[in-house]
């Protein structure tokens, strides 16, 4: 008896230290992030002004503000996500809905992890051969978009794929059972389900795309270009590329350094609203769902 008392006190300091582990961890995760803002905010902070966010980059990109860069980041996320999003949601549900399971599947995803693991730079070469050369886009928001679609395909596709698999069966089954179509059933009660949980996919893509440097670096970004952008094909200024630009090989390093800061910070903002508003529509679909 008095051996279980002490096995069962063993586990029981066992999965308390494991606990306060785990825990220890999550917070430190939790101060490094708050870190990192604070560092930024506290540096940043003092450039943001109305003219900094709406004027154009003058004198070297040492004065002025990063509003080209801004409409130019935004463009470029949206263009990512047009072409991304669809493709990648429509990809996942051939994979889980109508490919049976065998080589062939076990093939398509094994080749998305490993697309999902190729480096950013390798994106943007591949964009710049194909898009910028060989389809003749040149250096423009079009194959700037292109490029950081396929960077993100893979993100898209896992999520909703997984989204997809969280269906229950009985679900799919009760619709065939009333006479609906394979496509009525996944359109019209699996899509609807796994929507809100698709756009964790969308709010990863988001701020994956937001930041990427390496993929426009070939594809699209301008390294002075103090006026916006007027079609798809046009050539376009964004956060990233600007940001390592004015901190790293500007016109006038030290002097640009308060403006490296500004821009960081502004970037960071964007993705936290693009955040907020990707979870928003997620839980405006969640209720949706909960409500039929």
């Amino acid at each position: 008896m008095n051996s279980e008392k002490k096995l069962a006190r063993k586990k029981k300091i066992n999965q308390q230290i494991a606990f306060g582990i785990f825990t220890a961890i999550s917070y430190a995760i939790v101060a490094l992030l708050f870190v990192i803002l604070a560092f930024i905010v506290i540096k940043g902070i003092g450039v943001i002004s109305w003219e900094f966010i709406s004027a154009m980059p003058s004198n070297g990109m040492t004065e002025g503000g990063i509003f080209p860069a801004i409409v130019g980041t935004l463009c470029l996320v949206f263009a990512s996500m047009i072409f991304a999003f669809p493709v990648g949601v429509l990809a996942a549900i051939y994979m889980n809905e109508y490919v049976k399971d065998g080589w062939a599947k076990k093939i398509i995803k094994q080749m998305t992890n490993n697309l999902a693991g190729v480096p950013s730079i390798v994106f943007g070469l591949f964009g710049m051969s194909l898009f910028v050369n060989k389809l003749g886009f040149g250096d423009s928001i079009l194959a700037g978009g292109l490029t950081l679609g396929l960077l993100v395909l893979p993100v898209v596709i896992r999520t909703t794929e997984e989204s997809l698999k969280a269906v229950d069966s009985t679900f799919r089954q009760a619709s065939l059972g009333l006479g609906a179509s394979k496509w009525q059933t996944t359109s019209k009660v699996v899509l609807p389900i796994a929507f809100p949980n698709i756009i964790t996919g969308l709010i990863l893509s988001i701020g994956r795309v937001s930041g990427e440097t390496a993929p426009i670096l070939f594809t699209v970004a301008a390294y002075f270009l103090p006026k916006l952008p007027s079609s798809i094909f046009d050539q376009a200024m964004a956060l990233p590329y600007h940001l390592y630009v004015i901190a790293t090989s500007g016109t006038n390093i030290e002097k640009s350094r308060a403006m490296a800061y500004g821009t960081a910070l502004i970037l960071i903002i964007i993705v936290l609203i693009s955040n907020l508003l990707a979870n928003a529509l997620r839980k405006y679909y969640g209720k949706k769902v909960k409500m039929n």
